[in-house]
């Protein structure tokens, strides 16, 4: 008689494992129910026996049905689909759904990708024995070490349904504010490559047509209509004196990438990444910005960690971790030798200066009164107003500073154009 491995809730909803022997899996489950269990998972057990025919066919169902969620793909998982899969597990936690039972589901309704193939896997770990928290840590790509450290501590506290709708919560704010930086920054970054383009285009089609013309009438160039030639020259890769290797259209159309890439090979060293972070924050009317978005995100997640029951310690170098930027990592690593040594932790940010100081009054306020994790909820969400605040006040400073420059731009190509024009029109007049 073959054995089943099962996994049970008691009457109190507690989890039970056991062994049973049965004919089928379907007296293995009566035979559970009679014993006063909720069965959630039953399989036959291939080492205690039970390896015959169908056993064998459980196990080539198993790996087509793993070969068929699974896709080639690469990268991370997207937040949107993360944040959906958050809120849904949350749901089916809530209404009372065994955790095997409402993985199954969420990963069959999943499509083809990265999340179903890393859904698969997890449904496997968890239906072995392992914890959701351990088979989460398993695909950092997907689960990052803040989810993987919530989720264990909503398994160990039993509130698994509020502390992923915590999470839900936390990533679609996170996302919210990178969308509104993100969407702000779309209109001047298209005026400024349509500019560029447009520019480009009068270089290299416009002022050579000029140039002829100057050159029929033989008039006196002024310097500022030499240097335009000279740059629409440079433009087309046809410079008067010496060879040109590389056209200017070519240097203007690559540069922001190679700009973009350069950025990204300095700050994958850590002298590079500190001294990016350290000018960003100082550089005028987008350093505010920085320093709002930082101190959001990481109030945020401190608090979010802290409510979840999260040790504090840990919740720390977590939040360190995932802050992104290398001021505030330094200005964390103090909060945790602080707390570590029996200090506070708004000591250490107000040493740092790294926040306001009404940032640093409502911490200590927090921590006298025990309720650490709601102030820094509350700080969190009054910077994610103040950033959009600071992200309109941006937009109204860079729209005007994009006409006045795009209006000395075109002002200085036609004057350098008319120049010429104003002294043969005289010199026709004379004639």
């Amino acid at each position: 008689m073959p054995t089943y491995v099962y996994e049970a809730l008691n009457a109190a909803g507690k989890a039970e494992k056991g062994r049973i022997e049965a004919g089928s899996s379907d007296e293995a489950i009566s035979a559970i129910r009679q014993q006063g269990f909720f069965p959630t998972s039953v399989r036959e057990d291939s080492v205690g026996g039970g390896t015959g025919e169908k056993t064998k066919k459980d196990k080539k169902a198993k790996k087509e049905k793993k070969k068929k969620g699974m896709s080639i793909s690469f990268g991370k998982v997207k937040t949107k689909n993360l944040c959906q899969f958050t809120r849904q597990l949350s749901t089916l936690q809530d209404a009372g759904l065994p955790l095997l039972r409402s993985l199954q589901i969420l990963e069959q309704q999943q499509k083809p990708g990265k999340l179903k193939s890393i859904l698969l896997e997890v449904v496997e770990d968890v239906e072995s024995g392992s914890s959701l928290s351990d088979s989460m840590s398993k695909h950092p790509k997907a689960f990052d070490r803040l989810y993987s450290k919530m989720v264990a501590a909503g398994e160990i506290g039993g509130v698994l349904d509020v502390i992923l709708q915590r999470l839900a919560n936390f990533m679609e704010k996170a996302e919210r504010l990178k969308a509104r930086i993100k969407g702000a920054m779309i209109y001047p970054i298209c005026v400024i490559v349509v500019a560029v383009l447009i520019v480009t285009g009068i270089m290299y089609f416009v002022i050579p047509k000029f140039e002829d013309i100057f050159n029929d009438f033989e008039v006196e160039l002024p310097g500022l209509t030499l240097w335009l030639i000279e740059t629409s020259l440079w433009v087309a890769g046809t410079p008067k004196e010496g060879e040109q290797a590389i056209p200017g259209f070519i240097w203007i159309v690559t540069s922001p990438f190679l700009i973009f890439f350069f950025m990204k090979l300095i700050r994958r060293t850590g002298p590079g990444r500190a001294a990016t972070d350290i000018i960003r924050m100082k550089v005028p009317v987008i350093g505010p910005l920085v320093m709002k978005t930082s101190v959001a995100r990481f109030t945020r997640t401190l608090g979010t960690l802290v409510a979840a029951g999260v040790p504090i310690l840990e919740a720390v170098l977590i939040t360190r971790d995932t802050s992104g930027n290398y001021v505030y990592e330094k200005a964390l690593n103090g909060v945790h030798d602080s707390i570590r040594e029996g200090e506070t932790v708004a000591d250490p940010l107000r040493e740092a200066k790294v926040c306001d100081s009404i940032v640093v009054n409502m911490i200590e306020v927090g921590e006298e009164t025990g309720d650490l994790d709601v102030m820094l909820i509350k700080i969190a969400d009054n910077y994610d107003e103040e950033v959009d605040v600071a992200v309109t006040a941006m937009l109204s400073l860079l729209e005007p500073a994009l006409v006045v420059v795009l209006g000395g731009i075109v002002g200085t190509i036609v004057l350098a154009l008319f120049m010429p024009l104003v002294k043969m029109i005289e010199s026709v007049s004379q004639d």
